[in-house]
């Protein structure tokens, strides 16, 4: 009789794994995504994703959504059974505005998303201590670089405070070789990994893992307008634009740290 009952318990949680699995790969392919779907075979959604462990059960916050990239995948993901919190501009601001917006535009997706202020160094109204399951920010961690290093790591203070225990936090951002010089701006866009590590971990976190699933080994951090000379800004525009379009998207690295 136990093994039938221990037998049923692991079949309820495989069923449960596989449609967590499915409902984020249905996510991902939904129709609404049509013009940002195009960068997948770049950023690697569902990889990075499940790479990071998320559950559509949990409350995360994605730190300066931009555009909504991402957004457009996690907050319908999380919709049902958790929370998505975009966590940017003060609501008052264009980027804060133009979040709303998109939220508002679709109620049917994102009608449950809620928004909070995230401005390193001055504004962090993320959300109560110890209560999201998971933070992440894509490509932006560069922008806070220039805030100075102890600037930097007292924002990481902050994003630790609002993690659950044994929370996640995952980074995404572009790579700077180890054999090139990083400035104090990083205003290449790129930062090396290791320092990226070092700088986390002084805040209370521990790094639980690395994935080369966004590296792009076509990526030198050479270029003549950094990061931005490739796709998608393409800052040099028809400048070498067949080469950087060829070179693709960034080479990145993609940390998942635990709150300690």
């Amino acid at each position: 009789m136990k093994r039938l009952i221990l037998a049923a318990v692991l079949a309820a949680g495989f069923i449960n794994a596989v449609q967590a699995d499915d409902a984020l790969k249905a996510a991902i392919a939904s129709e609404h995504r049509a013009d940002n779907a195009k960068r997948d075979v770049y950023r690697h959604p569902y990889e990075t994703l499940t790479f990071f462990g998320i559950k559509p059960t949990m409350t995360v916050v994605e730190l300066v959504p931009g555009g909504g990239w991402y957004t457009e995948i996690l907050a319908p993901y999380l919709r049902d059974k958790g929370k998505y919190i975009g966590a940017g501009a003060a609501p008052d601001k264009k980027g804060g505005m133009a979040l709303r917006a998109k939220l508002d535009a679709n109620p049917g997706l994102y009608g449950k998303a809620v928004t909070a202020v995230f401005e390193p160094p001055s504004r962090y109204e993320i959300a109560p201590a110890n209560s999201v399951d998971m933070v992440l920010t894509f490509r932006n961690l560069h922008n806070w670089v220039g805030n100075g290093e102890e600037s930097l790591k007292a924002t990481f203070k902050e994003i630790h405070k609002v993690l659950k225990p044994g929370g996640v936090l995952g980074v995404v951002d572009h790579r700077l070789p180890a054999s090139m010089k990083q400035d104090k701006e990083a205003s290449s866009g790129y930062v090396h990994e290791a320092w990226v590590i070092k700088t986390v971990e002084s805040a209370g976190f521990k790094l639980a893992g690395k994935s080369e699933v966004n590296a792009n080994p076509k990526d030198k951090a050479d270029h003549e307008k950094g990061v931005w000379t490739l796709p998608p800004v393409l800052a040099n525009k028809d400048k070498d634009r067949e080469k950087n379009l060829a070179i693709g998207e960034s080479d990145r690295m993609t940390l998942k740290f635990v709150k300690q």
